[in-house]
């Protein structure tokens, strides 16, 4: 493709054809597939309305997603008819910004079919998320007005039938052989558990009404708490009593005890969707595989390095084991804790600026994952700022056990859930509203998780890692993320047992015996999504080092962080078509 084609394409990930500024003979098409984009996108935020009211938008602030079978079925027809609408629409009339668009909607949906044939809508929960979890959506929700609390009443009222629709799907998996591993399953129970409550007030769906704003008169505020109370205990406590007895009586006995994804019906063939659907890429499984264990190799060699320049004399396994066990390098503390990554935060602001053009202009901030998910989730994660400009991006950090929590883990972690990781990427994909919404809002983990391991490096170049521990936790987690690559993989296609991944992350990363159980629990309920890390992280680099040869004195980080971002996520093919037009524009301009 000539370099002025390229080109183009860049020009597409940030400048969405406005219909009414194309030119004539392309605005028949353009017309057409942008009211198909709308469509969408309201039939979408139907259908999940609490994604919808996570985004700022309130239209379905008083319903829960209809999980039936037959609800479910109809999307699946809805998403037929998407893409039969799309074929009719001569991609070939479509300027090359609207292609772009064509193409990542039709990547899209078609994804969203191989999905439903594989019946991952039987897996409605894990011990990461689910209706188990569901109160806690509360936090992120916007509470201001009288309707904003008369919606989440509705919602309380309406939860019964949710939960069964939601028992009905597991149901559905057992039955036909889908379901969870018996040793991420058996994570559940106590987060059933922590919602059946005596005292509604203690439900993690009555914290809105804990502290409700002047503006409603203490009257009417004094109702919303007596009703929210009523529906908790008539409503929620009873419908978390019935998945209680369904979950204990009849699924954990179902629970299947082989942990490979390949063990489930058609598990060969839907291990290899999630593959390709987690790196973008056309990947095999020893591929992957293989990547991963010479990843191991040469990070270790950079481990070793690290070791001898912090003066340790001993093996790299005593070294992890001083790094375990050692007090100085932990907090007793949880506020402790949480004011480091507070501080850690603001260290790393003011360097962004060496190393981006554009930064967002939504806030962000740091705030405790919540209790009851904090034993059985990440160390940390990043949760996008509301559409609507209601909330700030966050980086949610775990202080569950402190003592498991290492110091050394601080700098690196906050680089890639907070700034300039996913806190920093997500909020400028938010503001790209030239983008069609879906594009905005879409997430290809290679490219989100690439991008994110990818700033654990640059966090090194911005001189974060000014110690040899610092080094040696950035360190740890590359070779954690190598791991993954060989434990997803192992795991899932090859029979590793969950002994042999423990004792593979054991020897090989500084992570705390806490953190590397709850990852390879994580690893056996996700198939596939910890292959996305490494495989992203590795194209950027890539790129970059392309970009360096090819331009030498003319290369600017600025403005190569900034291509690489313009567009919102992308599959790693794209991302390379967009940063090679780039290489050649400035060639061509020299």
């Amino acid at each position: 493709m000539p370099a002025r084609q390229k080109l183009a394409l860049v020009f597409a990930l940030t400048l969405s054809c406005v219909p009414s500024l194309c030119l004539a003979d392309s605005a028949g098409p353009v017309d057409q597939l942008h009211q198909l984009f709308e469509r969408e996108w309201d039939r979408a935020q139907r259908e999940d309305p609490l994604g919808a009211s996570d985004r700022g938008d309130r239209r379905y602030n008083d319903r829960w997603p209809d999980a039936s079978a037959a609800a479910l079925a109809a999307e699946h027809a809805a998403d037929q008819q998407a893409l039969a609408q799309l074929a009719q629409i001569d991609r070939a009339a479509l300027p090359a910004p609207e292609q772009v668009n064509y193409d990542l909607f039709k990547w899209k949906y078609q994804d969203k079919l191989e999905s439903y044939g594989f019946h991952e809508y039987q897996f409605p929960l894990n011990q990461l998320d689910g209706i188990q979890t569901s109160g806690d959506i509360a936090q992120s929700l916007r509470f201001e007005t009288l309707k904003d609390y008369q919606d989440w009443l509705a919602r309380l009222r309406s939860f019964g039938p949710f939960m069964d629709q939601t028992l009905a799907l597991l149901q559905l998996g057992v039955h036909e052989g889908r379901v969870l591993p018996k040793v991420v399953a058996e994570r559940i129970p106590q987060q059933i558990a922590a919602n059946i409550v005596e005292d509604p007030a203690k439900s993690a769906f009555y914290a809105p009404f804990l502290k409700i704003p002047p503006s409603i008169d203490a009257q009417t505020a004094a109702q919303l708490q007596a009703d929210a109370k009523a529906a908790i205990a008539a409503e929620v406590v009873p419908a978390f009593r019935r998945m209680q007895a369904y979950f204990g009586q009849t699924y954990l006995p179902h629970a299947r005890t082989r942990l490979a994804a390949s063990s489930l019906p058609d598990g060969k063939a839907y291990y290899a969707y999630l593959v390709r659907h987690f790196t973008t890429t056309g990947m095999s499984v020893e591929e992957v595989h293989q990547l991963g264990l010479r990843k191991m190799d040469e990070i270790r060699q950079q481990m070793l390095a690290v070791v001898h320049e912090a003066g340790f004399e001993g093996s790299l396994a005593d070294f992890l084991h001083y790094l375990r066990t050692d007090p100085k390098f932990y907090y007793s503390n949880p506020d402790d804790l949480l004011e480091a990554y507070k501080a850690q935060a603001k260290t790393i602001d003011p360097l962004l600026v060496n190393e981006f053009g554009k930064l967002p202009r939504i806030p962000w901030g740091v705030r405790v994952i919540p209790a009851d998910q904090a034993p059985n989730t990440y160390p940390a994660y990043s949760y996008p700022p509301a559409a609507d400009g209601s909330r700030a991006a966050y980086m949610y950090v775990n202080l569950y056990k402190p003592e498991t929590r290492p110091k050394y883990e601080i700098p690196v972690l906050t680089c890639h859930e907070g700034r300039p990781g996913h806190a920093l990427q997500m909020s400028l994909a938010t503001e790209l509203t030239d983008l069609p919404n879906f594009r905005r809002f879409e997430y290809f983990n290679a490219y989100g998780e690439g991008w994110a391991l990818y700033t654990e490096v640059l966090c090194g170049e911005m001189g974060l890692y000014d110690d040899p521990y610092k080094k040696f936790g950035a360190l740890s987690y590359q070779m954690w993320r190598a791991v993954r690559l060989v434990v997803d993989s192992g795991i899932h296609a090859y029979g590793m047992s969950r002994e042999d991944a423990v004792k593979l992350f054991r020897e090989n990363t500084a992570l705390t015996d806490q953190n590397i159980g709850t990852e390879v629990d994580r690893y056996i309920a996700w198939p596939g999504q910890a292959l996305s890390y490494m495989t992203g992280e590795i194209k950027i680099q890539q790129l970059r080092q392309r970009a360096e040869q090819r331009l030498g004195d003319r290369f600017n980080i600025k403005e190569f962080h900034d291509v690489v971002l313009q567009g919102g996520t992308l599959p790693l093919s794209v991302l390379e078509t967009v940063v090679d037009a780039w290489i050649e524009g400035k060639e061509e301009a020299h």
